[in-house]
């Protein structure tokens, strides 16, 4: 295995591969340990799978943002999933949500997390590019994010309002 000056070396090749091949729009799903990760991936745009073992969701997104521009023009470019309706959000996945917002804000700080019940989740995820499977073990511990455009002087693209 090789390293890449300024790349995270949590970005494996294949996961890169899906980075790059990810065109404005497109949507990734970065999720736990417990999601049904291949049966989802198998109905997604290009059925891949990219595991990141011993990972945590707020790492890998802290790698993937570092590198994946997100859609500063839609409403909300990164979605987590949450209970349904009428059901309490355990604990630990308050703490999860919390450490996943403060790794986006740390590379693209106009981004607040949004939520999704878990069954529309799942429904969009089966819409994303590919699925990326942590091993979060913390309950909700699964978002999607929409991949925006970088400018031309390098860094994300924004509306001009923002």
């Amino acid at each position: 295995m090789g390293l890449l000056k300024g790349i995270d070396p949590l970005l494996t090749a294949d996961l890169l591969w899906v980075l790059r091949s990810m065109g404005h729009g497109d949507k990734i799903c970065i999720c736990d340990c417990n999601f049904p990760a291949y049966q989802v991936s198998t109905q997604t745009t290009s059925q891949k799978l990219v595991s990141l073992s011993s990972v945590s969701l707020p790492v890998a997104i802290d790698a993937i943002v570092g590198v994946l521009p997100l859609d500063h023009f839609v409403q909300h470019p990164a979605r987590i999933m949450s209970p349904s309706p009428g059901m309490a959000l355990p604990s630990e996945a308050v703490q999860v949500k919390a450490e996943t917002q403060s790794s986006i804000t740390k590379h693209a700080p106009a981004v607040v997390l949004s939520t999704l019940d878990r069954f529309d989740f799942y429904d969009e995820a089966r819409t994303c590019f590919a699925i990326v499977q942590t091993s979060e073990r913390r309950p909700y511990g699964n978002i999607i994010l929409q991949k925006g455009v970088i400018g031309p002087d390098g860094t994300d693209l924004m509306p001009s309002s923002l």
